[in-house]
């Protein structure tokens, strides 16, 4: 199984621009677009009974929805048509489906006072090129639409948003089922396009992964982005030889190491050490015997401890209080030159001084903020900018791997790779979740997996826990949801 592209509307346009390059017909593009999206329907509703309105907008993804609209007609549905313009003034391969269909059947005008009502109504109103605010007539339509209580299908993307960060444009149709072509955008995956995306498929019309450029830099996350790189012990393997982890823990929020160290052993580091003050190492060893309990109240016992080579990854900030005492500390365990992750208090320690992190970075160091912490880490890269812009600068400018969490939690590298999570469970919203992700991304680093890849498969291990745990899940639950997952790689 291959990795699968995320791409915006202009990488979209130049790969179709590459296919009609090799002689293909653009408008026999367009009628495989209208098939897949026929079929589909075909395939949801096979009783030919429920009535079907098809909107027009002005442009190819209008063509489109004439395509499916005389298709649809042609296997016996009852379909309407309403299109922003009339039939004449369309152009290129919309004005070709749009002649197929008037030769057979009528335009009823757009406006939602003349719209009849319908079971499922397709918007094929605007498409992936989509670039400002939809007001007037058109924004009418759309709030019509949803509260038709219709089930609404989208062409390529919902009518409104923008492909290439999620935003809405105004307003946005909230759709049941996406038909997209040849690739997702990340509009599909982001919030708050993947909630009006409804279920997405994704339609294969010919094009081609050589059709995009070389060098292309988004992807979605799944076992394909970071199979080969996933640590699978051997007969010659040994506790050491599957990674020493090292969590530095406290005594204020001792839970969280917890849950990380457990976590990082779940994920198969072949042993691990907690560094704490020493009145708290009991609560770190009560339930977990198999670690190694260190006393590190300050940094001059971290630079002791991680004077052992045979510890191979550290995590730092899980449970910290965020202050200079966790800045310190974070900064004693990057400069030991160890894979690390910093996450919670050890990132907000530096929310005044960010640069003094940013000097430390390095690309096998990852970052795990959440929108909060990461607003006040980059507070010039605010939500305005779309989420990969953000997170994509951020890893530039840190220099380090950057996991921005959340239900669509994306990963970049500073060399601007990026890979979107699109499955999540929205149950992963408890106190400890992040802990336990960042000790599966601790795990994986001691291990030694690359640091982007171990925080790529990190997140999808710790989402696909949450969606297997469903209602109820509660962060100690994670760790143990793990082995099930790892034993489908064996």
């Amino acid at each position: 199984m291959a990795i699968q592209p995320i791409v915006t509307a202009a990488e979209m346009r130049a790969a179709e621009q590459a296919y009609f390059a090799r002689g293909h017909d653009s408008y026999a593009l367009m009628r495989q677009a209208g098939a897949a999206v026929a079929d589909a329907i075909h395939r949801a509703h096979p009783a030919p009974d429920a009535e079907i309105l098809v909107l027009c907008g002005p442009g190819n993804n209008g063509g489109d929805g004439f395509i499916v609209a005389d298709l649809l007609r042609r296997a016996g549905r009852v379909v309407r048509v309403s299109a922003m313009r009339a039939p004449e003034s369309y152009a290129g391969d919309a004005a070709q489906a749009a002649k197929a269909w008037i030769e057979g059947g009528e335009l009823l005008p757009f406006d939602p006072a003349a719209l009849p009502k319908a079971v499922l109504i397709v918007d094929a109103l605007f498409g992936i090129g989509l670039d400002r605010p939809l007001d007037g007539k058109a924004a009418t339509v759309i709030d019509w639409i949803n509260r038709s209580g219709a089930e609404v299908w989208a062409i390529d993307i919902a009518s409104g948003i923008s492909a290439d960060d999620g935003r809405i444009l105004g307003t946005a149709v909230a759709a049941r089922h996406t038909v997209t072509f040849g690739w997702p955008k990340a509009g599909h995956l982001l919030l708050p396009g993947k909630i009006q995306t409804g279920a997405l498929h994704v339609a294969p019309i010919g094009l081609t992964r050589d059709l995009l450029a070389p060098g292309h830099a988004a992807w979605r996350n799944d076992r394909a982005a970071w199979i080969d790189a996933l640590p699978q012990p051997g007969p010659l393997d040994h506790k050491y030889s599957r990674g020493h982890a090292l969590v530095v823990g406290s005594s204020d929020m001792p839970g969280a190491g917890r849950l990380a160290a457990l976590a990082a052993r779940r994920i198969g580091a072949g042993m691990l050490s907690i560094a704490a003050p020493a009145a708290s190492l009991p609560l770190y060893m009560a339930d977990q015997p198999g670690i190694i309990a260190k006393p590190g109240a300050k940094p001059d016992d971290l630079v002791e401890i991680l004077m052992d080579r045979r510890i191979s990854a550290v995590l730092v900030g899980s449970g910290l209080v965020p202050n200079a005492a966790a800045r310190e500390m974070v900064i004693t365990a990057l400069a030991a030159g160890r894979p690390a992750v910093v996450d919670g208090g050890g990132l907000t320690a530096f929310a005044d001084r960010p640069e003094d992190l940013f000097t430390l970075g390095r690309g096998d160091v990852v970052l795990t903020p959440h929108e909060g912490e990461f607003a006040r880490l980059f507070p010039d890269l605010g939500p305005g900018l779309g989420k990969l812009a953000r997170i994509r600068q951020a890893a530039a400018r840190s220099r380090c791997v950057i996991v921005l969490k959340g239900a669509d939690s994306v990963i970049a590298a500073p060399d601007g790779q990026a890979i979107v999570q699109d499955e999540a469970s929205p149950y992963l919203a408890t106190a400890g979740s992040g802990d336990v992700l960042a000790g599966l991304t601790l795990g994986l680093l001691a291990q030694g997996m690359p640091a982007y890849l171990a925080a790529a498969a990190a997140v999808w291990f710790h989402a696909q826990a949450g969606l297997a745990l469903g209602a109820g899940l509660i962060a100690e639950d994670l760790p143990a949801a793990i082995p099930g997952l790892l034993r489908g790689f064996s």
